[in-house]
């Protein structure tokens, strides 16, 4: 291993650069740095040569060439392990620089401003970073190169236990880099082609980049012929499931993590204490309560056959009772933002069920995606939460207060079941649910044998479609369950047709002007 005795530090991001150039100085390592950089060294009063002085070169064109210039990059990319190199670099006199600490201009936090000009976005493209990092990236073998802030320590005890950065360090540095440097120039790519012959910004590029981390490999796919990789965004999105951690139980699966998302995007919806059951993606029992126990036992209620082997998340800390009641039917994973002490030792005699706490945070993503044959389908998230105000009484009958409560419940339960989707709910929990059905009217049927075999009355329910009703033969089978009051999309060639259905039946209806299909 090379010994660090020479290091460049010229860092935008300039968190705890200070300290890190600090402990360099201290172990004997020379340090060069470049404008702002220096000067912050120079205040906190470690030795620093200016780059310009270094080469002899002054910086110009406003800073955009300052490190572009053999002795920066002679110094970075003679191999250590090739004699001609090295007397190439010696006798240009230049000597070899042994680490690099970079990272780059703000260009994402700058196109990140929908009112960002495209000459900020311009002037905020790095030139000279990208070139150092991939010089030093390239000559791992003999440079050590740090790009994100949190390796610092890491990099600084190396050297000051050995003298020199190990070699796994240095690769495992120089993929990062790697990795930093394309998406760096992913961002700049997506930007320029998101924008429109005036310059205009578009919210889907005509050329998409995007950046994956893998999380874990898992034991097989939907099935245990396909194999399978869970990978979260580059960029973390806060209070999503890929944020997951993991007190007990066995490896998850990939089924586990597509219906933990499901429930976990389910439940982080209610302001009110919420359970959510899910089972093969849908939500088989979803209930508001008091607290956790009472939620919990409604929504178990709604279908206590599908919830054996289910999913089930919950939007509070989860306490010793409810872990209790949990732990008497079988479950495959239990989510919530916080696990009580007392709840997990309910939960230890269980080694197999696995617990997971996710930060309850309500960050949605930018996009969706969805891999089709040789191509990928991008929107945005079905984000849109109505209130009662927004919502348009057609009937003469308008829903009562309660009425209301449970309308717009059985609404937000139905963005999240697979279409064609109906979802009857009384008194704050679901009753009936059917789901992913090529006839609406057969999801209405569904729903009411489902809430007929779990021994609960649709009598007196609400009931969400999550689009309109084409004709009113799916409307009568709803009523014909029970529901007095239905909410659902409108915008049917044959709404007069359905509003006239409602009126005849008795019942009240309101329209949201939105849909939620889910596919």
């Amino acid at each position: 291993m090379n010994r660090v005795r020479q290091a460049l530090i010229s860092v935008s991001d300039k968190s705890g650069c200070v300290e890190f150039a600090q402990g360099l100085s201290a172990l004997g390592v020379k340090i060069l740095s470049t404008g702002g950089t220096a000067r912050l060294l120079e205040k906190a009063g470690v030795a620093v040569t200016e780059v310009s002085s270094y080469t002899g070169f002054p910086e110009m064109l406003d800073g955009r060439v300052k490190t572009l210039h053999p002795k920066i990059h002679g110094g970075i990319l003679a191999r250590r392990d090739t004699p001609a190199h090295m007397q190439a670099i010696e006798a240009a006199g230049i000597a070899p620089i042994d680490l690099i600490a970079v990272n780059l201009y703000p260009f994402q936090a700058t196109v990140a401003d929908p009112e960002c000009r495209l000459g900020d976005a311009i002037e905020n493209i790095d030139v000279g970073g990208p070139a150092m990092l991939r010089a030093a990236a390239k000559n791992h073998g003999g440079v050590a190169v740090v790009v994100d802030p949190a390796d610092y320590a890491r990099v600084l005890e190396e050297i000051r236990t050995g003298g020199a950065v190990g070699d796994a360090t240095r690769f495992e540095l120089a993929r990062k880099v790697f990795a930093h440097t394309a998406a760096y120039d992913g961002a700049i790519a997506n930007y320029l082609y998101s924008l429109d012959a005036r310059g205009k910004r578009r919210a889907y590029p005509d050329l998409l980049n995007l950046q994956f981390v893998k999380l874990a490999d898992l034991r097989y796919g939907e099935n245990p012929h396909q194999s399978a990789a869970f990978y979260r965004d580059a960029e973390p999105v806060q209070g999503a499931i890929a944020g997951f951690r993991q007190l007990q139980g066995k490896e998850l699966s990939y089924n586990n993590i597509a219906d933990a998302d499901a429930g976990w995007e389910c439940v982080k919806s209610f302001d009110e204490p919420a359970c959510v059951i899910i089972k093969h993606a849908n939500p088989c029992g979803v209930a508001l309560g008091e607290n956790l126990l009472e939620a919990y036992g409604k929504a178990f209620a709604t279908d206590p056959t599908s919830a054996f082997g289910g999913i089930l998340a919950f939007n509070r800390a989860l306490d010793r009772a409810t872990a209790d009641a949990v732990g008497k039917q079988f479950a495959e994973v239990i989510i919530a933002p916080r696990v009580e002490p007392e709840a997990r030792q309910s939960f230890a005699a269980k080694g197999n069920l696995r617990v997971l706490e996710v930060p309850l945070a309500h960050a949605a993503a930018e996009h969706d995606y969805k891999r089709v044959g040789g191509g990928l389908l991008v929107q945005s998230p079905d984000a849109r939460v109505l209130e009662a105000r927004e919502l348009k009484v057609v009937t003469r009958k308008a829903p009562g207060e309660a009425q209301m409560k449970d309308l717009l419940m059985a609404w937000r339960v139905a963005k999240y079941v697979k279409s064609n989707a109906i979802v009857f709910v009384k008194d704050g929990a679901t009753v009936g649910v059917g789901a992913g059905q090529m006839s609406r009217v057969d999801s209405a049927r569904i729903a009411a044998i489902k809430a007929n075999n779990a021994g609960l009355s649709l009598e007196r329910s609400c009931a969400a479609s999550d689009a309109f009703f084409p004709f009113r033969d799916g409307l009568d089978v709803v009523i014909d369950a029970g529901a007095v009051a239905v909410i659902q999309p409108g915008g049917s060639l044959r709404d007069d047709e359905v509003i006239a259905a409602a009126d005849e039946r008795g019942i009240a209806m309101v329209f949201t002007g939105v849909r939620h299909f889910r596919h």
